[in-house]
């Protein structure tokens, strides 16, 4: 049970990478825009922000088939070198090309490692815990989130101060970035004491024909997948249909419009910029303050339950948000209702998405099915990031809140009809119960 713990550790620090390098550009944003001289133009800003999310697509579309064919564990290598190089490359070019290019080394770091953590450790895991230790992963990935929220406060505090604005906009930025090189490098170091997945060496396997030795050996082969083949088979294409709607859902539920636009909510909601920063730092800690919950309840009560909880949770309180921001409600009240759509979001939605994403495919197709799913997520992801400025500004933040709680209704209505319990059952057992 010890080497379990270590190997799902070591794996679920591709998740903490993934958190921190997610959330760092937040913080580094005022000061390299003003480095790189794109503080007036909006195009470049979307640029810089959007170019690790297009790695995550490439990322999370690769990642399927090469795990498949090349095995877990050297794509769980693979990204880590790639988390390195890009927090490396990010802090030392001066070029805007060379900046983006770093960028986008990282992003593509974050779509393999958040396809490939989660699902090695569903298959290394003990069917008793596995939703447990799954939930790891999300655990790691709001700790590299709130490692990013706090690093980035205490570089950027004091900025009025002309000569801190100064260092920042030339060095602070960069340390901000390089902050991830030793996380990345122990990734890396820890990446190569791992053992291969057992599913992976199973899956490549199959009984010999009789005239070459009967079954009691096996070779290697296996069949192809891909999102088309599974697609066209009804059993897969009613488990992916699911796997599809979790993941989009998860990004299309509003909550990381929080971590991705902190400023405009906490400022709209009446606060300068020191209660800002003071306040993100809050929602990161309410994030993993509640992530540890969800590693004892999801065990306990389920993986359906909790889902359920966050679906109806997330509309209420965003239909209550949406409110207090027509009615133009500012102050403690407000980050109050903040913390508890985090809190939610971090006890259910957050980790039972990757805990069901890893558990609901068979084993044959868990690789590229992931990865589908895995490439969905950040294509919501993306879709969120760039319409919360237009829905914002067209409709105000009371009628966009409003849109994500209808959202978490329809989702609650689906989910209710369509989403099954895997808690307490072995990944064979999920495949012919929801192949049937």
């Amino acid at each position: 049970m010890r080497f379990t713990y270590f190997i799902c550790i070591v794996s679920a620090m591709g998740g903490l990478l993934f958190g921190y390098d997610w959330v760092v550009i937040g913080g580094a944003k005022p000061f390299y825009e003003l480095f790189f001289a794109i503080s007036d133009s909006p195009v470049m800003q979307g640029v810089a922000m959007s170019t690790a999310l297009v790695g995550c697509l490439v990322g999370a579309m690769v990642a399927g088939a090469a795990a498949d064919k090349y095995g877990r564990k050297p794509l769980l290598v693979f990204s880590a070198v790639l988390f390195t190089a890009s927090a490396i490359g990010t802090g030392l070019f001066d070029d805007f090309t060379l900046f983006n290019i770093a960028r986008f080394v990282g992003g593509v770091g974050i779509g393999v490692a958040s396809a490939l953590s989660p699902m090695y450790i569903a298959e290394v895991s003990p069917t008793e815990i596995r939703g447990r230790m799954v939930s790891l992963n999300q655990m790691t990935i709001v700790l590299g989130i709130l490692a990013a929220q706090i690093v980035n406060m205490l570089l950027a505090r004091e900025t009025s101060v002309a000569e801190n604005m100064t260092w920042n906009v030339e060095w602070g930025w960069r340390w901000m970035f390089w902050a991830e090189t030793v996380p990345a490098a122990l990734f890396l170091v820890l990446s190569f004491f791992i053992p291969e997945s057992p599913v992976f060496l199973k899956n490549r396997l199959r009984p010999l024909p009789e005239r070459e030795g009967g079954n009691s050996d096996r070779i290697l082969t296996e069949k192809a997948y891909t999102p088309l083949t599974l697609w066209n088979e009804a059993p897969f294409r009613k488990i992916l249909v699911l796997g599809l709607v979790i993941a989009v859902f998860q990004q299309w539920c509003g909550t990381n419009v929080i971590f991705n636009y902190a400023q405009e909510i906490f400022v709209g909601a009446g606060f300068d910029v020191d209660g800002m920063f003071i306040n993100i730092v809050i929602t990161g800690i309410a994030n993993v303050i509640f992530t540890i919950v969800a590693l004892y309840t999801i065990e306990k009560w389920g993986r359906r339950t909790l889902i359920l909880l966050g679906a109806a949770g997330l509309g209420l309180i965003y239909l209550t948000l949406g409110t207090c921001y027509f009615f133009e409600v500012k102050g403690f009240a407000m980050v109050c209702l903040v913390v508890a759509a985090i809190s939610v979001y971090a006890m259910t939605l957050g980790p039972v998405t990757w805990t069901l994403l890893a558990e609901i495919f068979p084993n044959r197709i868990r690789g590229v099915a992931m990865a589908t799913c895995t490439f969905a997520l950040w294509v919501g992801c993306c879709t969120l990031t760039f319409s919360f400025p237009s829905m914002n500004a067209a409709l105000g933040s009371s009628g966009t809140f409003w849109i994500y709680s209808a959202i978490c209704l329809f989702a609650f209505i689906f989910l209710f009809r369509r989403c099954p319990e895997t808690k307490g059952k072995s990944l064979e057992q999920l495949e012919k119960e929801l192949t049937a």
